[in-house]
């Protein structure tokens, strides 16, 4: 019997309130999480983890934007941002600040020199 032929699964809000467990927002420790956040594995997928969990650690072996993230595992920022939290508070991702800045935590000049000669260019 396949799933079609057991009635729909869950889906929209109540798939969504699955895969949070019923949590709106994320933790307290992801909390400055926003869509230019990236996200990478520093470990692979352990057995027994939710299948969503094993996505983003698949998908995040390179440095993924979170709006990136959302797109190829077509999931929005909320919820998203859960499950993230979730990698963050066992150690499975780490996110990283998407401007190199400079040691007075500005951003750095050159870097943005660089980008805007690029833009002229085009």
């Amino acid at each position: 019997m396949t799933e079609r032929q057991l009635g729909p699964g869950p889906s929209g809000l109540e798939r969504y309130y699955i895969l949070t467990d019923g949590r709106s927002a994320p933790t307290v420790g992801a909390a400055s999480l926003d869509v230019a956040t990236l996200i990478v594995a520093r470990s692979a997928p352990e057995p027994g983890i939710k299948p969503e969990h094993e996505a983003i650690l698949r998908t995040c072996r390179d440095p993924l934007s979170v709006a990136e993230l959302g797109a190829y595992l077509e999931l929005p920022f909320n919820v998203l941002s859960v499950l993230v939290a979730d990698l963050l508070n066992t150690g499975g991702v780490e996110a990283r600040d998407p401007i190199a800045g400079t040691r007075d935590g500005g951003p750095d000049l050159a870097l943005l020199e660089e980008v805007l000669s690029g833009l002229q260019r085009l």
